[in-house]
């Protein structure tokens, strides 16, 4: 039990890191970097930001998949034993991989942007009328893809929510039954 109550602890802090980051990164820092002084400071800033928030990330990330892979360790009798568990535990693996794969690619996106520390801009991402073209379309799918990743987590979030809501005894008992009964 101790096991399965460290591997959500770790699930669960680095899912909130994760989505808690990406959304504060899009809510406030890639609009807030408008606020400096021109155009190449504005893409400096925002670089600067998003470059310190990925390796946290990438801590949050890691601490999320070793969670999860102690949960589903943890949790494989329930899976076979108790209905609905193995098709949540499917979700949440399909969106766990779908993050990763927005997350990953955003930051293919983010270097590109990031090489050219002082890129003019609007704002994180939004590219001004100077910005290098390759940047500038960096930026727009960028522009996307920074609510994609905590729209995506929050998901996760959601989805995690109701599997913790499946471990509780009478749900455990109630998803036994059903399996037997059909």
């Amino acid at each position: 039990m101790a096991r399965n109550t460290f591997s959500r602890s770790l699930h669960d802090l680095g899912l909130s890191a994760w989505f808690g980051g990406t959304l504060a990164n899009a809510v406030a820092l890639n609009p807030a970097a408008a606020a400096a002084t021109g155009a190449s400071d504005t893409g400096a800033v925002a670089n600067v930001g998003w470059d310190r928030w990925t390796p946290v990330n990438a801590v949050a990330i890691g601490a999320h998949v070793v969670g999860s892979l102690g949960q589903i360790k943890g949790n494989t009798g329930r899976m076979s034993g108790q209905q609905g568990v193995a098709s949540m535990a499917l979700v949440k693996t399909g969106l766990t991989a779908a993050a990763l794969g927005v997350t990953a690619y955003s930051r293919v996106l983010g270097q590109k942007v990031s090489e050219q520390t002082r890129v003019p801009a609007e704002s994180g991402t939004a590219p001004a009328a100077t910005t290098p073209p390759e940047v500038a379309a960096a930026q727009k799918q960028l522009r996307l893809l920074q609510w994609a990743v905590p729209a995506i987590t929050g998901a996760l979030v959601v989805v995690s929510a109701f599997a913790g809501e499946q471990e509780r005894a009478s749900e455990v008992h109630r998803g036994l039954i059903g399996r037997v009964i059909g």
